[in-house]
């Protein structure tokens, strides 16, 4: 049995922060022991106060691993939280946060596993999928993927830029959002909660072969995951990762 390297708490470097969205910031952390990560893994980060008082949080790492030597975490703001108030209101660049991992190893994908790949995020669900995209385009793969993700209005889409010009340059990469709540003047696309028509439409180009991976509010993973397997997607092909109430 292989022995697992212990994750010991490091502090990293603020390098950049990146506003997302009205409610989303990226953080790019320079480590001193990085280790590369494989996408869809997690940091913990914590926050010491002066009388000694400990808050942790776990965030999904956005970069790919192939960004040697730094870490992004995109974080979404919680108004009653403990962590996420401090990185979005006193953070500054310079700034040091304590950090541990990579964590993780079922909610995972690299272009060893292959695919066809199919990626579907609800809010700040996207940031784990935007680490395998991210992955895949350093990897210059061309595995056919399709990334569904859903949010409450264009405003709330974290990435935006970068998803469009990655599905421009990219033929075997398509990417399809949906809004619940309000639309863009002229929109011609989703305009609702994922249901099951939608999924077999995006689903349908993949195949029945396909590597999906569901990131989200529990509602949405569960009502995504329990689809895809009533479409034929065998269980153990389908992997979730859920958190609270947010982004859908």
């Amino acid at each position: 049995m292989i022995a697992q390297p212990v994750l010991e708490w490091q502090f990293g470097q603020v390098t950049g922060i990146t506003t997302e969205t009205p409610r989303t910031k990226s953080f790019r952390l320079a480590l001193p022991k990085w280790i590369p990560h494989r996408p869809g893994q997690h940091y913990d980060v914590r926050l010491t106060a002066p009388d000694g008082y400990r808050a942790e949080r776990s965030y999904s790492a956005a970069s790919e691993p192939e960004r040697i030597g730094e870490l992004e975490l995109t974080v979404e703001l919680i108004d009653d939280g403990e962590v996420s108030p401090y990185m979005h209101d006193v953070l500054v660049r310079g700034d040091q946060l304590e950090v541990r991992g990579p964590i993780g190893g079922y909610f995972v994908w690299d272009v060893t596993l292959g695919g066809p790949l199919l990626l579907v995020g609800g809010g700040s669900g996207v940031v784990p999928l935007m680490a395998m995209l991210r992955h895949r385009a350093a990897q210059r793969a061309q595995i056919p993927t399709r990334l569904l993700y859903s949010s409450r209005s264009p405003d709330e889409v974290i990435y935006r830029a970068e998803l469009d010009a990655l599905a421009n340059s990219d033929t075997g990469l398509e990417v399809d959002f949906t809004f619940t709540r309000s639309v863009s003047p002229g929109w011609m696309g989703y305009r609702r909660r994922i249901d099951s028509s939608m999924l077999n439409e995006v689903v349908r180009p993949l195949g029945k072969d396909v590597r999906a991976y569901v990131c989200g509010p529990t509602s949405l993973v569960e009502s995504v995951a329990n689809a895809l397997v009533a479409m034929g997607l065998p269980a153990e092909r389908v992997l979730t990762e859920r958190f609270g109430p947010t982004g859908t």
